[in-house]
């Protein structure tokens, strides 16, 4: 069958290509290339054997969009990873934000409604959830006001798929990621921000080669135990085989409602402090790094119950924290 990936030259849907193709899927990537490169298709290929095909389109344009069924007339499925996914930026220019990210999502349901087709995996996020109430988080957790406009783009997304599957053909699952870090073990793709990188892996690994001067920690006085904020990390390659998973559920119609949400993550939390010194372990390379003062909006602590995941899906993260952070390393060595 043919999946349509959106922002597939992009760090997670790459790595779903990758894990797509290996499942026997055929790829087709739709990707503006603003905050990636086409050389990605030339790494996919290396790492799997077969080239996906790729077109380039800007999918918030209408007419871009429709280009993209005209030329590939056989798409089953889409996963649509395709967003602008800078909080700060968000916070900036939330106009376009809006216009880019629900754009997208509506262009890409137009398109399905008219061509059939039937199956469709978001890329949401536990951003959803805001400052838990409990821990750790369940889907049934309650889906609070967002504190961006970015997060606020992925609970839309959501509400919309709520309406648009109740009245349509169309099935779909949300995933809610975590915190997804580390690279494919060949070190053939991974996270390449633009400018000044937004997570923390990626400026953890650009202070170690020399790239930033320092990591900055922001707050040591948050209430955990080292004083830091605490995220689940989960490894880029166990999120992309979620997605396989997810988008062979809806294929096989083994969903159980027209559109379920999972929470993807390891289900265990990891302060800042905790990656530096994984990453240090794992690597050999000590950081410069020092604390700073806490950043606005920053969440304290969050990580998932991903029970529901592992008995609906059959999917459980298996890398551990050590993998995911050499493995990042092994790809920012190689830039």
């Amino acid at each position: 069958m043919r999946i349509l990936i959106t922002g597939g030259t992009g760090f997670i849907g790459s790595h779903t290509t990758v894990e797509l193709q290996n499942a026997g899927f055929d790829v087709v990537i739709a990707d503006n290339l603003s905050n990636s490169n086409a050389e990605v298709v030339d790494r996919i290929e290396k790492i799997t054997g077969k080239r996906p095909d790729f077109i380039k389109a800007d999918l918030s344009n209408a007419r871009e969009c429709r280009l993209v069924f005209d030329t590939f007339t056989d798409i089953d499925g889409i996963i649509n990873f395709a967003a602008s996914k800078a909080v700060g930026e968000s916070m900036e220019k939330p106009v376009m934000y809006y216009k880019n990210n629900l754009g997208i999502f509506l262009n890409l349901v137009e398109e399905m409604k008219k061509r059939n087709i039937k199956y469709f995996v978001q890329s949401s996020s536990c951003t959803v959830y805001g400052e838990p109430d409990t821990l750790p988080i369940k889907e049934t957790s309650p889906v609070k006001t967002a504190t961006s406009p970015y997060g606020h783009t992925k609970r839309i997304v959501e509400e919309m798929l709520d309406f648009i599957t109740a009245t349509s053909d169309i099935k779909a699952i949300a995933l809610r990621y975590f915190n997804p870090i580390g690279a494919h073990a060949s070190a053939l793709i991974g996270e390449l921000p633009n400018g000044v990188p937004n997570n923390l892996l990626p400026f953890i690994t650009q202070t170690a080669a020399g790239i930033r001067k320092e990591l900055k920690v922001f707050g040591n006085d948050y209430p955990t135990p080292d004083g830091t904020c605490i995220r689940d990390y989960i490894h880029v390659v166990d999120l992309a085989k979620a997605h396989v998973v997810a988008i062979r559920r809806l294929i096989d119609k083994k969903n159980k409602k027209d559109l379920e949400f999972f929470n993807i993550g390891t289900g265990n939390g990891f302060s800042v402090l905790e990656i530096i010194k994984s990453f240090e372990k794992s690597t050999g390379v000590k950081l410069n790094w020092s604390f700073a003062p806490r950043r606005a909006g920053d969440i304290i602590q969050i990580w998932a119950d991903t029970s529901f995941a592992e008995k609906e899906l059959g999917w459980k993260a298996k890398e551990d924290l050590d993998s995911m952070t050499s493995s990042a390393w092994r790809w920012q060595q190689t830039l």
